[in-house]
């Protein structure tokens, strides 16, 4: 009797291991099948990052890849209708220290319009660089190999601050028909701005560029938290609603290129740009 006891209880012991481990083992199977991405991309903070990324654009709908070079990775919208695609990594522009987060989608008919807003650090030391680089004693050119953006910085007028309201101490915008740049900064991208201070810097090195009918939100951004680019898609949304919304009144013809008579002069650098 006490043998069949100590055998039963062997049994019954043995099986209970058994079924502890394949619990833990189904977990652990479940565990992996919803976050597949955790595996692919590794346990360090950096890696569990970029999953977090991955998992929200697949939760979104989208199309998430690595980018080729394998420093950053390449989000592609899902709906047709509102197709747009988010990169981050490694930076384009030099005038970004570390990695970069950008965002495009094409606006539609905009005519000739040429916008842009930037952070008004940045815009400051892009315009000192500009002018150290494009004078050469008496000749004043500028480089074929500097970003448009750049470019701007010298030829077009700046909104006044005044005009800028809220955003007047920590951005600046301009545009090559004034009118269009004073529309373009509606309540909603006007909002959108402002709120930058909670997830980029209070001098945010970031850009707004409306060229060609193509929209291109830049900015610095060292690790791609998911909250930061949810921030940054209802920015981009923002402006490029806006930038829709301009367009339309280009075609239109009720947004003109008159240039306030508050906006002081022109830009006094006598810029020759070469043909292209």
């Amino acid at each position: 009797m006490m043998w069949t006891l100590w055998l039963f209880g062997v049994a019954h012991e043995y099986t209970s291991v058994i079924e502890q481990h394949s619990l833990r083992h189904a977990g652990a199977t479940l565990a992996a099948m919803v976050n597949p991405f955790r595996r692919w991309f590794g346990r360090s903070r950096d890696a569990q990052v970029w999953a977090a990324a991955a998992e929200w654009a697949e939760a979104g709908g989208h199309r998430f890849a690595r980018s080729r070079d394998g420093s950053g990775f390449i989000v592609e919208a899902g709906e047709a209708a509102s197709a747009w695609r988010l990169e981050w990594g490694s930076a384009q522009r030099h005038y970004f220290d570390g990695p970069e987060l950008r965002l495009r989608a094409d606006v539609g008919a905009t005519g000739d319009l040429q916008m842009l807003v930037i952070g008004r650090e940045l815009m400051v030391r892009l315009e000192q660089q500009v002018f150290e680089e494009s004078t050469d004693g008496t000749e004043t050119r500028m480089d074929d190999d500097l970003p448009e953006e750049m470019r701007w910085l010298v030829l077009y007028s700046k909104l006044p601050r005044a005009e800028l309201g809220v955003l007047r101490e920590r951005f600046g915008a301009l545009a090559n028909l004034p009118g269009a740049a004073l529309s373009w900064l509606d309540p909603a991208l006007t909002q959108q701005l402002d709120a930058t201070t909670t997830w980029l810097s209070s001098a945010p090195a970031l850009l707004l560029v409306l060229q060609r009918g193509r929209l291109t939100l830049r900015c610095a951004l060292a690790q791609p938290e998911v909250s930061a680019l949810k921030s940054a898609r209802a920015l981009f949304d923002a402006a490029l609603s806006a930038s829709r919304r301009v367009g339309a009144e280009i075609a239109q013809g009720s947004a003109g290129g008159d240039r306030p008579s508050n906006w002081g002069p022109r830009s006094a650098m006598p810029i020759e740009v070469p043909p292209r």
